[in-house]
């Protein structure tokens, strides 16, 4: 008796299991696809920003389009660092209690190249929603130019990871 109700205890572990896995899977595909979406947005108020240029004063519409650009990309690396890389290590049942160490585990298993970029990207972030002085938001609007394309291509070398893991396909590897 002892041995079917720990067969059963097992059995119903693994359903659980398996049941918050296809659960983490769905969330990951469509934190996934909301920072394509962003990522997607991102591009071109780089591009259009990068024409601008970085100078000692700016006129309505171009702060405009930098206003644009440093809140795409703090809602891209929100979505990236908050949703998508913790989800990732839930799947992998990988464990790190700071955000460094989430980040430096990433570059270790080889999710992006560089943990200390990633890094400038979130303190980036960080000060895009904490700094109204007229000369930090100029090197706010350089760092961001400076950035961006390191978001998308940590983004990106994400994907080729998740891709390789499997992790984005809805019912496991295949």
């Amino acid at each position: 008796m002892t041995e079917i109700r720990s067969k059963s205890s097992s059995w119903s572990t693994q359903l659980k299991s398996e049941s918050m896995e296809q659960n983490l899977r769905a969330k990951l595909r469509k934190d996934w696809e909301l920072l394509r979406r962003s990522v997607t947005a991102l591009q071109p108020s780089m591009t259009k920003c990068e024409r601008i240029g970085i100078k000692p004063e700016y006129n309505f519409e171009e702060s405009e389009s930098f206003d644009s650009l440093t809140s795409k990309f703090a809602r891209t690396s929100d979505i990236f660092t908050q949703k998508v890389l913790k989800t990732v290590f839930l799947l992998l049942r990988e464990e790190a209690e700071t955000f460094i160490d989430r980040m430096n585990m990433a570059e270790k298993l080889g999710l992006f190249s560089s943990s200390d970029e990633v890094i400038q990207i979130r303190d980036l972030r960080n000060s895009i929603s904490h700094e109204y002085e007229e000369e930090d938001i100029r090197k706010i609007y350089a760092n961001t130019l400076k950035l961006a394309p390191i978001l998308i291509s940590a983004v990106e070398s994400s994907g080729q990871f998740l891709k390789s893991r499997d992790l984005l396909f809805p019912d496991g590897p295949r």
